[in-house]
């Protein structure tokens, strides 16, 4: 690590964005498990049919709630983190377009919530490199 490294404070700014994200994601997680949201009045009506498809499927908005609060624990302990991000990317690709398309009003934090798992993934690029090759060895 260079001096420079070494003296800049933006050496932790992926232990604050892990941290802050891991709360938020622990947090969102086990509301969604203990009191699941129903959709707020005013929402327009393609997210409200979404919203409530993925609550009568029975399995969905629980499944969310797992994944958001393991991922979450994930990211607090700084255990596996590389795989929380793999696994939580889908779900934030799904949640902006989803605000993108369908509801405006949240359009924001899932915007904020992308660009640090984002950020996350950039810190951690070096794990990666092997996932992004076009083709890999099997085996050990």
């Amino acid at each position: 690590m260079s001096e420079t490294q070494k003296k800049s404070i933006t050496r932790f700014l992926p232990v604050v964005g892990r941290i802050l994200f891991g709360l938020a994601l622990t947090a969102f997680g086990l509301m969604d498990l203990f009191h699941p949201m129903t959709p707020p009045p005013g929402m327009a009506e393609g997210a409200k049919e979404f919203s409530m498809a993925l609550a009568h499927s029975g399995y969905m908005m629980p499944l969310i709630g797992i994944v958001l609060t393991v991922c979450g624990v994930m990211l607090l302990t700084n255990l596996f983190v590389p795989l929380a991000l793999l696994v939580l990317a889908p779900f934030w690709v799904n949640s902006f377009l989803f605000h993108l398309v369908l509801e405006r009003s949240g359009l924001v934090f899932a915007m904020v919530f992308c660009a640090i798992e984002l950020a996350l993934a950039w810190a951690y690029r070096g794990v990666f490199a092997n996932v992004l090759r076009a083709k890999n060895a099997t085996g050990a």
